[in-house]
């Protein structure tokens, strides 16, 4: 699923209508669902991408704000302004007295102070749509990584199951159902013949961050993985009748067969 065309649309006001106003609730809740991220993150995103686009509107100069209506999907922008004494920016700074014509809160406020001036909603052009589809792409993208990184820093030094996906100058990329592990060529046992397709189990001995999004290191060569492996399939081990001192004693096991 995309990110849907709640404001995608060229020339399509979504500021002013109702429906539209709910369908952006909507596809927040669709994408957090199907991401299986925060949907509070999705929306912080969409207030991201509309204030970057609302710049190209109102101006570089201006320090945006957006607020998104949680409930029913109302939008509302300001411009943020410091009150000063002398200001010498009209589109980051304010008087005091002009900051209590926009809102009578304002008089409780003091030199240095932020206020927020509301703005006219805008139907979004092209270029400006195109900016806050981007911000937000990016946003949920790198949110997605962080979801992926998280489930599976808890998942080092165990077992995993996956299907073999594909092979790449020897190494083995393994589909694990949300995302894929590699297994290095000498993180392989020995001879053995894997093919695509392959059901196959392996030791997680990492799982590191990296710019395009987590990686997940497996072995079948690691000698933890006989150990883990007995411990799954031995129900003795499981329940502590069998002790497992080192890998060696397997090896010692297996040898003596």
């Amino acid at each position: 699923m995309g990110l849907g065309p709640f404001f995608f649309g060229e020339n399509k006001s979504m500021l002013n209508k109702r429906a539209d106003k709910l369908e952006l609730l909507r596809i927040a809740e669709a994408v957090a669902l199907e991401k299986s991220i925060d949907k509070e993150l999705i929306i912080s995103s969409m207030e991201t991408g509309i204030a970057k686009a609302a710049k190209s509107k109102f101006g570089q100069d201006n320090e945006i704000k957006v607020s998104i209506n949680r409930d029913n999907g109302d939008i509302e922008i300001f411009r943020k302004l410091i009150i000063k004494e002398k200001p010498e920016n009209s589109n980051t700074e304010i008087k005091l007295e002009d900051a209590i014509l926009i809102n009578q809160l304002n008089k409780d406020k003091s030199i240095g102070d932020e206020v927020l001036q509301p703005l006219p909603s805008f139907d979004f052009g092209r270029i400006a749509a195109q900016t806050a589809k981007q911000v937000i792409s990016f946003n949920v993208r790198e949110a997605e990584r962080e979801r992926q990184y998280n489930d599976f820093i808890d998942k080092k030094d165990t077992i995993l199951s996956g299907i073999v996906k594909r092979l790449e100058f020897g190494n083995v990329i393994v589909d694990l159902g949300r995302t894929e592990a590699i297994i290095q060529k000498n993180e392989l046992i020995p001879r053995e013949n894997i093919k695509p397709g392959d059901r196959i189990k392996a030791y997680c001995y990492d799982v590191r961050k990296e710019p395009r999004g987590q990686q997940i290191f497996l072995s079948r060569a690691h000698p933890k993985f006989m150990e883990k492996l007995f411990v799954q399939e031995v129900p003795e081990i499981y329940d502590g009748l069998i002790e497992i001192k080192s890998a060696s004693d397997l090896d010692k096991a297996k040898s003596s067969k």
